[in-house]
């Protein structure tokens, strides 16, 4: 199975508030700490206040946070609402089934078993289970770091030790 980009900025989103549940995060935040879109973000968070698990708070200052706590936050019903209903495959559609083996077939059950076993899995688990490392998801997440002075990759940073860099050198008066 593979989850949609959809569901795993979800995950995400809801990750990233329920480590900041102290104040309002932005869509801005959470598309620097990810480095993703902010047009998926807004699409994603849409989603999640309808669904009643984001509140959104607007005006300046504004930004959304989690309208429940993370412990009451299941991760199958989180994941079954980001996907939709959309069939696993052609034959568990009433109206689209043209599989000519269907009524004979033995995978549908089998399938369906199979999902039912993964949601079944992932009911047991809430958002508070994703995030009980939360210190340490935050200092990746970057939460803390004000905006505007995030920290560039290793790839990104000056090399001080280089004697020949003049980019990083005090300029020195003649």
């Amino acid at each position: 199975m593979h989850l949609s980009t959809f569901t795993d900025y979800t995950l995400r989103v809801l990750m990233y508030l329920a480590v900041a549940r102290d104040r309002l995060a932005t869509i801005s935040e959470l598309a620097t700490a990810y480095g993703v879109s902010q047009n998926h973000l807004m699409k994603v968070v849409h989603q999640l206040s309808r669904s009643g698990l984001v509140e959104s708070v607007r005006g300046k200052g504004g930004g959304i946070k989690l309208a429940r706590r993370p412990d009451e936050i299941r991760l199958g019903g989180v994941i079954r609402a980001s996907e939709g209903d959309a069939p696993i495959v052609e034959c568990f559609s009433a109206n689209k089934n043209g599989c000519r083996i269907a009524p004979a077939c033995r995978l549908n059950r089998i399938l369906a078993q199979a999902f039912d076993g993964l949601f079944e899995a992932l009911d047991a688990y809430t958002l508070a289970d994703l995030t009980g490392n939360d210190q340490e998801l935050a200092a990746l997440m970057r939460l803390g770091t004000p905006p505007g002075r995030l920290p560039k990759g290793p790839a990104d940073r000056p090399d001080r030790s280089d004697p020949t860099r003049q980019a990083d050198r005090p300029a020195q008066d003649n």
